[in-house]
């Protein structure tokens, strides 16, 4: 935790600039600190000391450092997108954050420079941290390593049952972190995370150390792993009592299940919602018998929803299921025609995600433009073809709010994040919009959606603490992670004697 300093001098920060530097400021804790050695003889992916994650910059940035410091944070005279109707969007408003949530959202807020940092905002539009619902995070060893991978044969033969099994505990926390700040530094600010690595309970703690390590806000969806030494799912009970005891802080927890009725009885036993994928042949069937027994709850995630009818549709909705769709993956590994449509014309805004990184990117800004680009496209073509009474084409307003509120209402977090509201915990994001590519700016979700990208993303705060700071992610050694990252893919290569092919 950031310790509390007591500045007396005005405190203005300006958080414009390219900062290509570490970012800047003398650590207040040491990040990413842990008690227990995941790696074991023999491991390449050795967990790395935690004076390695502190922050090695030669000289304080004072700006960074009150900005850590500070209980009272103004940011000034952005483009503010509050994504609530009820307070409105703002063509230049000021955001006061305080103890870690939101105070105020509005034009012209009067504060001491004595007692508030200011960040200047102007040329900026800020918005909720970004919420991907469907994330299996631990396999950032193995982005792009599928060469045109498909879901079948490629993913399922390669990723769960050659690769997957050869990660040892350490790797799960080596995968687990790399994508989780990848994430934040891409402006996700909360993930639901669906780790099928849970092979010992070791490595289910590690997935979650990682998690709580990286400082981003997770759904720890526990899930299956691989050998004998599985405690899936009834291991679900020892995590709750070990990590999540606690309804103050950014983990939560939930339980993945292959519409197996145990599982869900299980969820509900311990009092967590199920997170489900659904993508087959002829899953109506097994999804409408668990809603006859009883089983199906509100809050409960769905993904994909592949290979479902009309009454399944009808009965998630019914049961206040909520629904993930991730277009670019299901585009481009074969998954199906993501159902983004079907979500909407059964009453369902879905929420986002990426799934994973093994072929596609994570950010939101390919996520969010596929789901745009795809339903325009499916409804256009129909209206070619003469039909009538056409469902409405999304606008950039409702995928940023897919992205956002409804995403954090998949995750069961809409009454913490999803939106720039008074009260709510202080998950922002901060995008430059005076750049080449964007300037001049003349409609912000639009830019948003349809013209940014990743190296937008200049500051983000997770829980009102600033976790990226003039461009840079704060208090990360970025360049042991990548050793720590390249060792660990390296280990899982070789035990699982699969060939690296760099081009393809």
């Amino acid at each position: 935790m950031c310790e509390q300093c007591d500045w007396t001098t005005p405190t203005t920060a300006d958080s414009r600039g390219h900062g290509q530097g570490p970012a800047g400021g003398t650590s207040r804790r040491s990040f990413l600190k842990s008690s227990v050695a995941f790696a074991t003889s023999g491991t390449a992916a050795q967990m790395l000391s935690s004076d390695a994650f502190a922050e090695r910059a030669g000289a304080a940035d004072a700006e960074l450092a009150r900005v850590q410091g500070e209980r009272r944070i103004l940011l000034k005279g952005g483009v503010v997108l509050s994504l609530d109707r009820q307070v409105g969007d703002f063509a230049q408003a000021d955001v006061l954050i305080e103890g870690g949530k939101i105070r105020e959202v509005r034009p012209n807020i009067e504060a001491s420079p004595d007692a508030v940092v200011i960040i200047d905002a102007s040329n900026r539009i800020v918005i909720p941290g970004f919420v991907d619902t469907h994330s299996h995070s631990y396999q950032g060893l193995l982005r792009n390593i599928l060469v045109n991978g498909l879901l079948n044969p490629d993913y399922n033969r390669d990723i769960q049952n050659i690769l997957t099994p050869a990660y040892q505990a350490a790797d799960a926390y080596a995968g687990m972190l790399v994508t989780a700040l990848g994430f934040i530094d891409m402006g996700t600010t909360a993930i639901v995370d669906i780790s099928q690595v849970s092979h010992t309970p070791e490595h289910s703690d590690a997935c979650i150390r990682a998690l709580q390590e990286s400082g981003i806000r997770a759904v720890f969806a526990y899930h299956r792993g691989a050998g004998p030494a599985s405690q899936y799912p009834q291991d679900i009970k020892r995590l709750q009592r070990s990590y999540f005891s606690s309804k103050d802080q950014l983990l939560t927890l939930a339980l993945t299940a292959n519409l197996n009725a145990y599982v869900f009885a299980l969820a509900r036993e311990v009092g967590v919602p199920i997170v489900q994928h659904l993508v087959g042949n002829d899953l109506s069937t097994p999804l409408i018998e668990l809603g006859r027994a009883g089983l199906l709850r509100p809050g409960d995630e769905y993904i994909h929803c592949l290979g479902i009818d009309d009454a399944a549709w009808r009965l998630i909705k019914d049961s206040g299921g909520h629904v993930s769709i991730c277009a670019p993956i299901d585009m481009a590994m074969g998954h199906g025609m993501p159902a983004i449509q079907e979500a909407l014309d059964h009453g369902l805004r879905p929420s986002l995600s990426s799934d994973h990184g093994v072929t596609i990117a994570q950010d939101f800004f390919t996520v969010m433009r596929s789901t745009f680009t795809l339903q325009r496209l499916l409804i256009l073509q129909r209206a070619r073809k003469g039909e009538q009474n056409l469902p409405p084409l999304l606008s950039c307003r409702d995928v940023l709010e897919f992205a956002t509120i409804e995403g954090a209402r998949c995750a069961n977090l809409e009454d913490r994040i999803g939106t720039l509201t008074p009260g709510k915990e202080a998950d922002i994001v901060v995008l430059r919009a005076d750049r080449l590519d964007v300037w001049p700016l003349n409609n912000a979700p639009i830019a948003v959606v349809n013209m940014m990208n990743p190296s937008h993303i200049e500051t983000v705060f997770i829980g009102g603490k600033v976790k990226k700071w003039r461009g840079n992610l704060v208090d990360v050694d970025v360049a042991g992670v990548l050793r720590l990252v390249e060792e660990a893919r390296d280990g899982i290569l070789r035990r699982a004697n699969y060939p690296k092919n760099l081009f393809g």
